[in-house]
């Protein structure tokens, strides 16, 4: 099948740029000696772990079920982080995964003795308290109030009323990064070794998180491996990073079908996808998505706003221009959409779920998986 040919609304993974985005991370890996692994947040089509896990260390899971896919898909290095673990997960954790890393002094302290005993490599999420989001507040764990991350002064206060606190911790973690460049990385970690350096001279390893845009055009890969190379000479630590969108960025499309045109003072093609639905980062963090073959709004003579055919008012996907006239019928392709989509995806309205395929580097395209109405049954009853 070719991509023409494929259903609406259908997800497709672009294998070969999945490969490229692959052999920017194993070149980091490779010089500058360190471990990329796979955030399942951002993507977690398994369909693709053999292929990733061609490159990159393993994964990297936010809870008990992603922990579950790391360990049963890819079956290499599997790492968890949570702001806290329910005790009726914790048991079956310690059994899939190799590193744990906990968010504060107290959840360390009531997990600690079962990770001991079951040789899991402990860390603690530290809080630099540097931000550097910008306009992204809601991507900033440096923020004020922020509850993720261990600051300096709380584990002094811990420390000073236990000093065994971080016995046992082989490793420190930070997460501050949001689809930034090395220059925020650099400004980071000089905070980090400023605020943290004398508990990490103790450690084995550190996870610098993700947020790491390696694989975008302009990224400073040469600087990254610099600032890796200078930890890892300066604490003698094992270096992890764990990216999700640097993994699948710009490796995926949305194909959609123009069902309607309504014009009530602004031209508006109704779509059989949605913001709300099948991308939610439109709505959550805004940003207005790339589309093939389109333009800035008030730069072609042929002018849309693309939305959707649930019921939210607000599904809006955002202003567009054409060099021609969409008509009903049209394919439009949406871009750069396998991070975030397919994880965050919903039925909301009994709207179907994308079907989703992969393109292989012959330009065929292979079905991964296709939903139905079972699946938007089965959720709730």
């Amino acid at each position: 099948m070719l991509l023409s040919q494929v259903e609406t609304p259908s997800y497709i993974i672009d294998e070969g740029k999945l490969i490229d985005n692959l052999k920017v991370l194993e070149r980091v890996q490779q010089e500058a000696d360190c471990k990329i692994l796979l955030a399942q947040k951002a993507f977690s089509n398994y369909f693709v772990y053999p292929l990733i896990g061609k490159y990159l260390a393993g994964t990297t899971a936010s809870g008990l079920y992603e922990a579950r896919l790391g360990k049963e898909e890819m079956g290499k290095e599997n790492h968890v982080f949570a702001p806290a673990y329910k005790e009726t997960d914790f048991d079956e954790l310690v059994n899939l995964c190799d590193h744990i890393i906990f968010n504060s002094v107290a959840q360390l302290m009531k997990y600690k003795d079962k990770c001991l005993k079951a040789g899991v490599s402990i860390g603690l999420r530290i809080n630099p308290e540097h931000s550097t989001q910008g306009d992204h507040a809601i991507y900033d764990p440096c923020a004020r109030g922020s509850r993720l991350g261990v600051t300096l002064s709380n584990l002094q206060q811990a420390l000073a009323k236990d000093p065994t606190v971080l016995d046992g911790v082989d490793g420190l973690h930070f997460h501050t990064l949001c689809e930034q460049n090395s220059d925020d990385l650099e400004s980071t970690v000089e905070v980090v070794k400023e605020k943290f350096g004398q508990y990490l001279e103790k450690m084995n390893w550190i996870n610098m998180g993700g947020g790491h845009h390696i694989s975008r055009e302009d990224y400073d890969v040469n600087r990254l491996i610099r600032i890796i190379k200078d930890i890892k000479e300066t604490y003698d630590v094992e270096v992890y990073l764990e990216p999700g969108e640097a993994i699948a960025l710009n490796a995926g499309y949305l194909i959609t079908e123009v069902l309607d045109i309504v014009d009530n003072k602004i031209k508006t093609l109704i779509l059989d996808a949605s913001a709300a639905c099948h991308m939610p980062d439109v709505l959550e963090m805004p940003y207005r998505p790339p589309l093939m073959n389109s333009y800035e709004y008030d730069k072609k003579p042929y002018k849309y706003r693309l939305s959707s055919y649930t019921c939210l008012a607000g599904d809006i996907i955002g202003d567009y221009s054409f060099n021609r006239e969409i008509k009903v019928g049209d394919r439009l392709v949406f871009e750069d959409m396998a991070i975030y989509s397919m994880v965050k995806n919903n039925t909301f309205n009994g709207i179907p779920l994308p079907s989703i395929y992969l393109q292989k580097e012959n330009g065929e395209c292979q079905l991964i998986k296709k939903f139905g109405y079972e699946d938007f049954k089965n959720r709730l009853s």
